[in-house]
């Protein structure tokens, strides 16, 4: 069992905080795994009917369990896991719980309170840099084809059998059971397509043709897409401009390897390189960060900016990814930067070791490594609430 230090560390930060911590992410991301590596913890799999039926008195259960560091995984498989939850949260603190179950907690019924205010969350992405090293395997361009799913980034070829069977299950265990949608067919379809077109500007009528769906249930689709953490919808930054794009989002898929099985690579040229960075560098802030709060800037001229960090109450931290540095061409940010003067800007590639600075017009530009940026985002303690 590799030992995912950054994860760890993280989790136990967030118990500091609150003593009920919810693990989210997709399926095969490797929650179950993390939570049995957490050192000092007891483990219990709710998908077992033998904990289900341990569970049914939880006040026995967590007098049992006093003073201990406790997992329950799957634990939207409880007749009322909330109860559980809640009850630990408000009268067992010496209790320490790390929950798993569906990525969106809420999305069940079964959930009859989202534990708001309770419970810290920590969000477990598909395999970012950190992990590239405790997995003993560097190499990003394995990474980026593999993806960040740890089975599927450990088998020595692409698993692209395991592509399609991830799917199927993600319908009939997440979907089916948590949103109980209908036509499968045009929901699948649009997911591929959502896949193959990673990174794209988003318009919900090309999809309903291709999918045979109206326009609002291909709305609905990408709502559930996005709650359950397979695709991330990155929205426009904007102050309302009559210049700058202010609707029209663009959405990533949640993993490189879903974006090369659907556009069929299999293996990088170096024309690929460019955007699976952009969705590596995406995942890193995700990680990081633990925020969904990403924007992107475009404006009417095509003139774009890959990713906005706009905290509240700071200027907005322009991005822009680029496998090599000698790519960059500084237009569109200059073109932000007319509209919004203030704030720091950065150009994320991977060839480069020791930052430096450019001047555009007048405009500094930070040029970085992906370590680096990190750094100077800076980390986020895992949320609370809800």
């Amino acid at each position: 069992m590799r030992t995912r230090h950054y994860w760890l560390d993280l989790i136990h930060r967030a118990w500091q905080s609150r003593s009920i911590l919810w693990l989210a992410g997709v399926r095969r991301v490797g929650k179950t795994t993390l939570c049995r590596s957490v050192p000092g913890t007891e483990y219990f799999d709710c998908e077992l009917p033998r904990v289900r039926s341990l569970l049914t008195q939880p006040e026995a259960f967590l007098d049992g369990v006093r003073g201990r560091s406790i997992v329950l995984d799957e634990v939207h498989r409880l007749a009322n896991p909330s109860e559980l939850l809640k009850i630990a949260a408000d009268h067992y603190r010496d209790v320490r719980i790390l929950a798993t179950g569906s990525s969106m907690l809420g999305a069940s019924s079964r959930f009859r309170d989202t534990l708001a205010g309770r419970k810290a969350e920590v969000w477990l992405t598909p395999m970012m840099s950190a992990d590239l090293e405790d997995f003993g395997q560097p190499d990003l361009g394995h990474r980026l084809l593999h993806g960040g799913l740890p089975p599927f980034f450990l088998a020595p070829e692409v698993p692209e059998r395991e592509f399609q069977e991830w799917m199927d299950a993600y319908w009939a265990k997440d979907i089916q059971e948590l949103f109980r949608l209908e036509r499968r067919h045009s929901f699948q379809r649009f997911a591929e397509l959502l896949f193959a077109q990673s990174g794209g500007v988003f318009e919900a009528s090309r999809f309903a043709r291709e999918c045979e769906a109206s326009r609002t249930t291909i709305t609905n689709y990408l709502s559930v897409l996005e709650a359950t953490y397979v695709v991330h919808v990155l929205r426009p930054f904007s102050t309302r401009r009559a210049t700058e794009i202010i609707a029209a989002p663009k959405v990533f898929s949640f993993d490189t390897g879903f974006v090369c099985y659907h556009r069929g690579w299999h293996a990088l040229r170096q024309d690929d390189l460019g955007p699976l960075w952009e969705h590596f560098v995406l995942n890193e802030l995700h990680a990081r960060l633990q925020t969904r709060q990403i924007r992107y800037w475009r404006d009417k001229r095509r003139h774009e900016v890959d990713f906005v960090l706009a905290r509240r109450g700071a200027a907005p931290v322009a991005i822009e990814c680029k496998w090599s540095a000698s790519g960059f061409d500084p237009a569109g940010l200059l073109a932000f930067r007319r509209q919004h003067a203030e704030g720091r800007n950065y150009v994320v590639a991977t060839d480069v070791g020791r930052r430096y600075k450019r001047d555009y017009e007048g405009r500094e530009v930070n040029f970085v490594n992906l370590a680096q940026l990190i750094e100077i985002a800076g980390s986020r303690e895992p949320r609370s609430g809800g």
